[in-house]
Formats: C-alpha cells, sequence, structure tokens
C-alpha cells in the first residue's frame, strides 16, 4: 500500500498533484496527517480536490517556532509509534512517502522505518551545503537521506547530491510544484488586485523573522522598495506575530504604499502572484513557482537550496543592497514565459510505484 505523511501547507500542495494522481487512476492510499500546520490545510484540500486524512496526530494549533517544533515533534513521534500498527494499517509491504525538508519529513522516515516500510522522500536532493541555512531544514534533510530506499529528485543537480546514499534514485526531472501550479489553472474566482502596478512580499523562514536584526533589515528593505511600487505584504501566522512583537507591524499598516494581507489559500494566492509585477520572498516554494510561471523574484536570503530561475528570473539577494536596488529598477528585464515539460513529475512517480508493485 502506498501510505502519504505530510504536515504542513506547502507538504500538501506539493503532494496534492500525486494524491490526484492516485485519485484518477483509482488506487487507493493512506493519508496520515502530522497536524504540524492546520491553518488554510482544509482550504488547500479543497482547492486540489484531495481526500480528508485517514489517520492525525496532531489537530492543535499550527507549530510556528523551533522549541514548540522540537515539543511537538516528541508528542507525536510517540503517538505515532505507538500506533504505528493502526496508523500504517497493519502494512509492512507498502512504502511511506515523505515530502521536503520539514520535522514532519522525518517524522515519516522514522516511522516507516520502524513500521517495515520502505520510504520514499519527495522533492529530495535539494541542498544549500550550509548546515545551519536554512535552520533547521537542512540538518533535517541529511537526517531524511540517510532514512530514505527511494530518492525522488527534480533534476540532475539533486541526483547528484544523494548518489553516496543508499537507496534507488528516481529523476522526475521537474519538482511536483509543477503540476499544483497547472492544477491551479481552473481557478475562475476574481482576486481583489490593486489597480496600480503591485509587489507581493511573503517572508516566513526562521532565520529571517526570529532575529530582531534581520527582521529590521527586511522591514526597512520592503519600505523602501514601497518608496516606487505598491506592495501587497502576504502575513505568515509566525511573520505578524513577530511584527507585532517588534514594534513593526503598526508601522507597515500605516504606509500606504504597502498592503497587509491574510494568507490565501493557494489557488487564490496563484492568482495573486500572476498579477504582480513581481515577488519579494524568502520561500523556496515561491522561487520554484516564479520560474515554472516566469515571474521576476527577490529572495531575501544568504543561501538557497534550489537552482530553479537563478540567473534567469530570480535574484538571490544575500541583503546586499546593490543587488536588491538593480533587481527593483530592472525587474522587467528578469521576465520571460512560463516554462512547459511534457510529462509532469507527479505521474513519473505515481508510474514508479506501480511498477515496483506498491499499488
Amino acid at each position: 500500500m502506498i501510505h502519504i505523511l505530510i504536515g504542513t501547507k506547502a507538504q500538501l500542495i506539493k503532494m496534492a498533484p500525486v494524491m490526484k494522481e492516485l485519485q484518477s487512476r483509482e488506487i487507493d492510499y493512506n493519508f496520515i496527517f502530522s497536524g504540524q500546520h492546520n491553518e488554510t490545510i482544509k482550504d488547500i484540500r479543497a482547492n486540489f480536490g484531495v481526500k480528508a486524512p485517514d489517520f492525525v496526530l496532531y489537530s492543535g494549533k499550527d507549530i510556528t517556532s523551533i522549541p514548540q517544533i522540537f515539543f511537538w515533534f516528541i508528542r507525536v513521534l510517540g503517538k505515532g509509534l505507538l500506533n504505528r500498527g493502526r496508523i500504517c494499517k497493519n502494512d509492512s509491504q507498502g512504502i511511506i512517502l515523505n515530502h521536503g525538508d520539514t520535522f514532519s519529513a522525518l517524522l515519516g522516515s522514522i516511522l516507516g522505518r520502524l513500521s517495515g516500510l520502505k520510504t520514499g522522500h519527495i522533492e529530495s536532493g535539494l541542498r544549500s551545503f550550509r548546515l545551519f541555512h536554512p535552520f533547521p531544514e537542512e540538518i533535517t534533510r541529511r537526517l531524511v537521506f540517510h532514512l530514505t530506499d527511494y530518492f525522488f529528485c527534480p533534476g540532475d543537480w539533486a541526483v547528484q547530491n544523494v548518489k553516496n546514499y543508499r537507496g534507488e534514485i528516481i529523476n522526475t526531472k521537474e519538482n511536483t510544484l509543477y503540476d499544483a501550479l497547472n492544477l491551479s489553472t481552473s481557478f475562475s474566482e476574481p482576486v481583489e488586485c490593486p489597480e496600480c502596478p503591485f509587489a507581493i512580499a511573503t517572508i516566513h523562514r526562521y532565520e529571517n523573522i526570529f532575529k530582531p536584526e534581520q527582521l529590521a533589515k527586511i522591514v526597512e528593505i520592503i519600505e523602501k522598495i514601497a518608496g516606487g511600487i505598491k506592495v501587497l505584504f502576504i502575513m505568515h501566522p509566525p511573520t505578524k506575530k513577530n511584527l507585532l512583537k517588534y514594534g513593526y507591524y503598526d508601522r507597515l499598516a500605516a504606509n500606504p504604499m504597502i498592503e497587509l494581507r491574510p494568507r490565501y489559500d493557494y489557488f487564490r494566492f496563484i492568482s495573486l502572484l500572476k498579477n504582480a509585477e513581481y515577488v519579494i520572498s524568502d520561500g523556496g516554494s515561491n522561487q520554484e513557482e516564479c520560474f515554472y510561471i516566469g515571474k521576476p523574484c527577490l529572495l531575501l536570503r544568504y543561501a538557497t537550496e534550489r537552482k530553479e530561475g537563478l540567473d534567469k528570473n530570480v535574484v538571490l539577494s544575500c541583503f546586499k543592497a546593490e543587488l536588491i536596488d538593480d533587481f527593483v529598477n530592472n525587474y522587467k528585464s528578469y521576465e520571460f514565459p512560463p516554462y512547459h515539460v511534457t510529462t509532469g513529475p507527479s505521474k513519473l512517480i505515481v508510474d514508479l510505484l506501480i511498477e515496483k508493485g506498491f499499488s
């Protein structure tokens, strides 16, 4: 049997196309939800039309800080191990699919191993090669690699990064996010956009929002950019919490060129993104989305574990003023047509699962 363990918004967005592919072929799968994030999860499931979880490990508030993550991880791991027979439906011949670089991915890898299942890691092989940046994601990936039997890698570079690990490597060529974007084209409801040109800012990474000096730097960058273009600042819950904590929220809200907006479901966010002039982000998923769409993207990070769009439409700022200014003043030069492939990665993944006898 195929088991899928995920727990965050980003994981659901990227695994939804695989789940849809399984559903379209009428292949049953066991959906285990860790509950690391709960806000907007139902909306995203509704976006993609994927089934409700078969088993939920945690159903409380979103886990948004490092201390919370460690306590939550111990709690859900204990629950998972105590109930692993029931959670995995007493299956010892199947595979548990994990995704990305979250603690939910590590949880799934451990649960799979101790349940006698094979483990598959989707979006495998991404690396920043900096142990504590991003933290804790880079460490989590390394641990997951050691527990993986099937590496589903989104491209040649990712394949090279796991070639020395034990396990079978499958090159899916692209990230399943490509399929998620294609599925989002079915959304037709209007999303409120400013009448003037606008940029989107979306910031959520631990190293950016939990360090006061770093958050101050980002606020100043966004305020400077807003001097020339309207900025829609998407409020992730931990971002809003820390903007309030350090006294920046009201300051940003008072700026007539900055509009603070709540987090959207996926399809509405992509609709908004397509109408923006460019995106200011610290997220790897946003980097990939902008690459596939051909949208200019300014990354407020020192390093990224992804190659998509670099030296094309994506500028890794390293927080250097000259790079940021050049992007803002010349963002039109970073536009290019949307990216297309003939076979989506989700189909390749499901084909392999069938070939290996897991369906």
